[in-house]
């Protein structure tokens, strides 16, 4: 998930991998339209703006996360490029085809790891629906050991040494036009229709 230099905007909105209806009824295109045309289009014209000129317009997402992240002065471009690749992520995490049983050798690191599929449903669950405020659930490798934790605001794993496999987007714009203040709800109908495995295992390699 690199930047696709384009000249003077470096930094571009990258396709959704499915059509914004794809992901009802869990998802609403209504719901995805806002989300991804807005919100996320917002951080990509933001950190197009933000690094225009400077040497950071050269670099990937991961280079300028990695590099800006805990610096105060660069507070504003480790938000919205980390929001950018966040998005990207999630997305991806997502699959019409979604739910169901992880890939054997992902299935196998998880019940490891977790116990079972399931347990490791419930811990990303539990994740998502205590992260106070915004933010973000994962599943993420660390140190070749599956585990879940949660993010707030911009923050991933990326800056804690941690491979990402999957993320759940817990920002109240990613849920509250079709469950209101029901995170649970959005949360558990994600994990049961929409996790993508594939993605996660694909991550694992």
């Amino acid at each position: 998930m690199s930047n696709q230099n384009t000249g003077s905007a470096p930094y571009v909105l990258p396709p959704l991998p499915y059509a914004d209806n794809a992901l009802d009824p869990v998802i609403s295109a209504n719901t995805l339209g806002f989300h991804y045309g807005k919100h996320h289009k917002t951080y990509v014209d933001n950190l197009n703006k933000l690094v225009a000129g400077t040497d950071l317009a050269d670099m990937s997402l991961e280079e300028i996360i990695t590099s800006t992240a805990g610096k105060a002065d660069k507070a504003g471009i480790f938000n919205n490029a980390a929001q950018v690749w966040n998005h990207t992520f999630y997305w991806n995490s997502l699959s019409p085809k979604g739910g169901g049983e992880p890939p054997a050798s992902l299935k196998q690191k998880i019940e490891t790891a977790f116990g079972s599929v399931e347990v490791c449903k419930k811990e990303l669950a539990t994740a998502a629906t205590t992260q106070f405020g915004s933010g973000w659930a994962w599943l993420v490798n660390d140190g070749d050991r599956l585990q879940v934790i949660k993010t707030g605001n911009a923050d991933l794993p990326l800056t804690k040494g941690m491979k990402p496999l999957l993320t759940i987007d817990v920002w109240e714009h990613a849920y509250y036009l079709d469950y209101q203040n029901r995170r649970p709800d959005y949360v558990n109908a994600v994990l049961d229709k929409l996790i993508n495995w594939g993605f996660a295992a694909d991550n694992d390699k």
